[in-house]
């Protein structure tokens, strides 16, 4: 009897396991998703990757740019909450200095610029604008402003966005957009996670991915909200691993 029960058991993992790579294969294979940036990482401890952008044609995807520097979380990656389904392995928490691996939808852009070339919705920062990183917040992982929420609102939060007003000039929010990383917003598992230009040349971030200005530039102008772009991260052994499963396309 335990032994019968022990194999059902394997079963239902092995069905489980089966449904959650069709569900991610299928994701990749939507029709309704026809942008897809991807960055990989040597593994799950290097704080630097390289970004590939595709886009579907014929419901193949087909390579637009390659092999573009960035960098990830100053420690790393760990899996994030996004589309794919539950992994194994370590998982994201806030202040872990990891940037989030997995599959996820992008939100809008912002930056410093009355406006920018892009196909996203885009919005200036002004300096009342907060990212909320404080756990117990009930903002937690939203942008605000302080014109709605008050001094209160933002009380602890360390990602202001106008950060060349706040923090010395700082370029990293000049222009960026938002990956929609914990979009349920759940205390503790992550917040704030966007692509931005990045401190200097290789500077790790504490989650987010940074690039060249110009990298981002020609990101944002290619990027359009209609295609229903999608964010991949992964290491390279995660990658190769889910390459035929997730459907995804080869580098």
């Amino acid at each position: 009897m335990i032994k019968i029960i022990k194999n059902s058991l394997i079963f239902i993992c092995m069905l489980l396991a089966i449904n959650s790579y069709a569900s991610e294969k299928q994701l990749l294979a939507s029709p309704d998703h026809q942008q897809l940036i991807m960055v990989i990482t040597d593994n799950w401890q290097v704080d630097h990757g390289l970004l590939y952008t595709f886009e579907k044609i014929e419901n193949h995807w087909q390579l637009v740019s390659e092999k573009n520097p960035v960098t990830v979380g100053k420690n790393g990656l760990a899996w994030g909450v996004g589309l794919h389904h539950k992994q194994q392995g370590q998982y994201k928490k806030e202040g872990d200095g990891k940037a989030p691996a997995g599959i996820f939808t992008l939100g809008e852009a912002f930056g410093y610029l009355k406006s920018v070339n892009t196909g996203l919705p885009y919005q200036q920062m002004t300096e009342n604008d907060y990212c909320i990183d404080v756990n117990d917040s009930p903002y937690y992982n939203q942008l605000v402003s302080k014109a709605d929420v008050g001094a209160i609102g933002i009380k602890g939060s360390t990602e202001p966005m106008r950060r060349d007003i706040h923090v010395n000039g700082d370029i990293r929010y000049k222009k960026g957009l938002v990956v929609e990383h914990n979009r349920q917003n759940i205390a503790g598992q992550g917040s704030c996670i966007f692509m931005h230009v990045w401190k200097a040349k290789g500077i790790p971030t504490s989650g987010c991915t940074a690039m060249p200005e110009e990298t981002i530039t020609r990101l944002l102008a290619w990027l359009d909200a209609t295609k229903k772009p999608l964010y991949i991260v992964l290491p390279k052994a995660q990658y190769l691993l889910k390459q035929i499963t997730w459907s995804l396309p080869a580098i």
